[in-house]
């Protein structure tokens, strides 16, 4: 892979890998140690997480398919080696939350894919991309999941903070569903969730305590939306600029360092 050339994206926009069935079998063992290789970085590379757990998926059966797939991450990491979050000393301490889902996302299970993250003022520093453990049947029961387990997150490191001394009574939580929003703070519509596992109206009691307050963002804006699905190169670097992350050439730790100082 050193001599091949970089491309823009981790993943061709649009496009979703599914079990294929019909497609040439690959060595298995050296298919996950590229996955183990690159689940490494999902810790420090957020615009590669949705793209390494979908590839994750199919490392029992993995074909050419899946091959072409996971190599393409590593013509993209050969582009973009220098990319990782930048964390300045001196910033706002808020704890704000994204939550997003696509649904039916997953071409075998029919399952959605949903992706969280959550900033300290303007800084990632949690994130996720998973694929629900159950079908739903419409976008608005995905978003609502995808709320439940958001709330879920911030609400621990909420309470690690807290041995930090840093205290929130209430935080915000962004979603582009309307009809979601609606389903958590209307208690009285048990017609649109009775199909909804109990356990995921944790969310309603977390708002009517006041301890999350929900709001409408347009999908142009949804942050999370990175964790969901596949973008072109133009939605990746908006994204990912809006994570804070960087390109660690000399030169630009340079300029990051004096506007730090200034």
């Amino acid at each position: 892979m050193e001599s091949s050339d970089p491309v823009d994206t981790p993943m061709v926009e649009k496009s979703k890998l599914d079990e294929d069935t019909q497609g040439k079998a690959v060595d298995p063992t050296h298919y996950r140690r590229m996955v183990g290789t690159l689940m490494y970085l999902t810790a420090s590379r957020p615009d590669l997480t949705l793209d390494v757990c979908m590839c994750a998926r199919y490392q029992a059966k993995p074909t050419e398919k899946h091959l072409h797939a996971i190599k393409r991450i590593f013509k993209y990491l050969r582009g973009t080696i220098n990319r990782g979050l930048w964390h300045p000393k001196e910033f706002s301490i808020a704890l704000t939350a994204y939550a997003d889902a696509d649904h039916a996302g997953c071409q075998d299970t029919r399952r959605s894919t949903y992706g969280s993250m959550h900033l300290l003022g303007d800084r990632l520093v949690s994130w996720s991309s998973k694929r629900q453990k159950s079908v739903v049947i419409s976008s608005t029961k995905a978003e609502y999941i995808a709320l439940f387990s958001c709330c879920a997150q911030v609400l621990w490191m909420r309470s690690q903070l807290t041995d930090y001394g840093l205290r929130f009574n209430k935080f915000p939580m962004y979603c582009d569903n309307k009809s979601a929003i609606t389903l958590c703070c209307n208690n009285v519509q048990h017609s649109r969730s009775k199909h909804i596992d109990i356990r995921f109206h944790f969310i309603k009691e977390q708002v009517k305590n006041g301890v999350v307050e929900l709001y409408f963002v347009n999908t142009e804006y949804q942050l999370a939306d990175i964790f969901t699905k596949a973008f072109g190169i133009e939605r990746i670097k908006f994204l990912i600029n809006k994570f804070g992350m960087r390109c660690f050439m000399s030169e630009t730790l340079q300029q990051l360092a004096v506007k730090a100082e200034e």
